[in-house]
Order: structure tokens, then sequence, then C-alpha cells
């Protein structure tokens, strides 16, 4: 009977204490930092070789999608490719430096299983991919040298480094825990409502903001034209038992309500009703803040404003917070809210401390025994 008693207080103390006294920002239970079935205890042999106080490189397996194949990499090599792929390089470097943060977070948490992809293994074996309709643009060094030309490769690589480095190891955390922070290009005068999008995904960290300065996108208004007979095929590809009884398309189209952030919610087409974002997916439209009027030869314009699916943080929006005096630290935390920042050796340092804590309190119990 003590031997359970004294189980039961060492359990204890692992489990409710010392998660209240470890290192800033990581007073948390170990199984919200790694995967639960992370795979057992630390070998006595990982640290081997390494100083004390030298910090660890972190590696990642990343499915390259357009050579079809899986390269391991640093973490933060492979965000110098993101996040040249991602945001322009004349950006302001304190927006390519919020654009860092949650670049690397996002990496971060799929690295450690906390957002994994459903269903197929589209990452052939990979913690990430590099299809940006799915995880993180990314693009090679040389890729990116030769876009930018020869005047202004370099300089731009420099620059994209500079952001990289200068928020090294930096990740964000809600309540201790590592996000999922989503972005995209311009959100067209306002951020949304994660549930919004993803049907009861609601997010405390993912909530409708204003976002000025976004209008500064030379494709911030872009109006599309659709010939009534491909407009119908498309939803009829989707909704096959479609049915338009009046000979006028534009008729028996209708936006039936929008959300708070303007982006359309529902919208009504001949006799079936759409979510925005199904109209939005099914068109290849650019946002679901979007108008429709009939154009002078009878087709369908949708002028959409904005680009992106307008969850997390807006980059457009994040540089003119940027060209206003923002720094990257301001512009993560105006975009998710509640939000604090974290360096990701201290929740590695967590980790490993609690699970040999554990192996210790484990062996001990198993040697009274």
């Amino acid at each position: 009977m003590k031997k359970f008693v004294d189980y039961v207080f060492l359990m204890t103390m692992v489990i409710v204490l010392l998660p209240l006294i470890i290192v800033r920002g990581c007073s948390t239970v170990a199984e919200e930092l790694i995967p639960i079935d992370d795979g057992g205890f630390l070998p006595p042999e990982e640290d081997a070789g390494k100083e004390e106080g030298e910090e660890e490189v972190l590696y990642l397996d990343v499915y390259i999608a357009s050579e079809d194949e899986v390269k391991k990499m640093s973490l933060e090599e492979y965000l110098l490719g993101v996040v040249a792929a991602e945001m322009a390089a004349n950006f302001e470097i304190e927006a390519l430096k919020a654009q860092a943060v949650a670049a690397r977070t996002y990496a971060y948490g799929r690295m450690k299983k906390m957002y994994a992809a459903n269903g197929a293994d589209v990452h052939k074996g990979g913690d990430i991919c590099t299809d940006p309709g799915h995880c993180q643009a990314w693009i090679s060094k040389d890729d990116a040298l030769k876009k930018w030309g020869e005047s202004n490769g370099q300089k731009n690589w420099d620059k994209i480094k500079r952001a990289v480095d200068e928020t090294k190891d930096i990740v964000i955390l809600y309540e201790n825990k590592v996000i999922n922070p989503l972005y995209h290009a311009n959100s067209g005068g306002a951020t949304e409502n994660s549930e919004n999008v993803w049907e009861g995904v609601e997010v405390p960290y993912l909530k409708s903001v204003k976002s000025e300065g976004e209008d500064a996108c030379s494709d911030y208004e872009v109006v599309t034209a659709f010939k009534q007979e491909d407009f119908i095929s498309a939803i009829k590809c989707e909704i096959p038992d479609l049915k338009i009884e009046g000979e006028n398309i534009i008729d028996e189209i209708e936006i039936l309500n929008r959300t708070d952030s303007e982006r359309v919610d529902k919208i009504k087409v001949g006799d079936v009703t759409l979510k925005g974002t199904d109209f939005r997916r099914i068109l290849d439209l650019r946002s679901t803040n979007f108008s429709i009027e009939e154009g002078e030869d009878g087709e369908i314009n949708i002028i959409t404003i904005g680009h992106g699916h307008g969850v997390g943080m807006s980059q457009w929006g994040a540089n003119h917070l940027a060209k206003n005096g923002k720094d990257f630290e301001e512009i993560i935390k105006y975009y998710y809210k509640g939000v604090t920042l974290e360096h990701i050796q201290n929740l590695e340092k967590t980790r490993k401390f609690l699970k040999n804590l554990y192996l210790h309190v484990y062996c001990s119990h198993l040697r009274k025994q």
C-alpha cells in the first residue's frame, strides 16, 4: 500500500505541480507540446557530443511536390525558401519577420504532429509539403535568385535571411500551446473568423480584425467574366441536378447573406443554396468577398475583393502595419488574438526534462517493487 501511495504522490508531482514551475511560456503537460505517441523516452546518447548550452538543430522532412521527392533540411534553412516564396521581398523587413515567425510556427506544429494532414499521405512520408494549396509555398535559393534576376537576387535573399535570422527559434503560442498560424495574401479590409470558413471550427486566436492598407495591392479588386454556359457547366459539375428556370441566369443568382467581414456566407443559384466557400472553390475565385453583375455581352462578371481564405494574418495588411512603425511581434499579436511568443529551444528543453523526469519516477517506482 505504501508503494502505491508513493507512486501516486510522485505522479501527482509530475502531472500537476511540475508544469507550474517550468520555464516561462511552457506551463503545460508534455502531451500538449508533443504527440502522445512520440515514441518513448529519450535515449541517454541523444545529446552525446553536444557542448553544454549549444542549441539543437531541428530537422524536418519536406516533400518537394515539383520533384516528387522528400528532402531533409534544417528548419531554419527550410524557412528561407518559404518566406521567399510566400511574401514579396520588397515588403517591409518587419512584415517579413512576421511571416518568418508564422511559417516557423506552422512547420513546427506539423513536425510535432500537432496539426497532421487528414486522409492520405499527401506528404509521401514527409512532415510537410511545398504545395501552397495544402501547406506552405517553398522555393529553392537557385530558383529564387533566377526569379528575382541578377540585379536584385542576392540583395533580396540577404533580406529574407535577415528576417529569418533575426527571429530565429521564435514560435507563436496560445495558452501555452503552439498555434496553427493560418495566413493569406489580402483580406480585402477585414480578416475572417475561422468558423465562417471551416464550419464548426471555432479557434479563439483566429478572429476577424480590421486590416487596413490592403488596397495598395495592384490586384486588390479583380473582375472575372464567365460565359453563361461555362458558369452553369462549372456549377453542374458539382451539382448535376441544378435547375435554372429563367432565361437570364443573372436573375437566378442571389447572395442571401454575408459574414461580418462582408464575405458571402450563402448564395442561391437556381434551386440550390451554396456556401460562399463552396461557390468560391467551384469557380476558382480569389476570395469569398465578391459581388455579381451582368456584363455588356450577357456574361456573368464576378468582382472579388482581396485574395485568399481571409483567416489569420493578412500579408498585405502586415506590410501596411510595418510601414506604420509596427514591429513583427505587434503584427503577430494584432492578427492572432491573445497569443504569446516563445523560443523553440525552451519548448524542447521542457519536453526533454519532462520525459526524463517521468523516466526517473517510473524507474524509481519499479526499483521499489
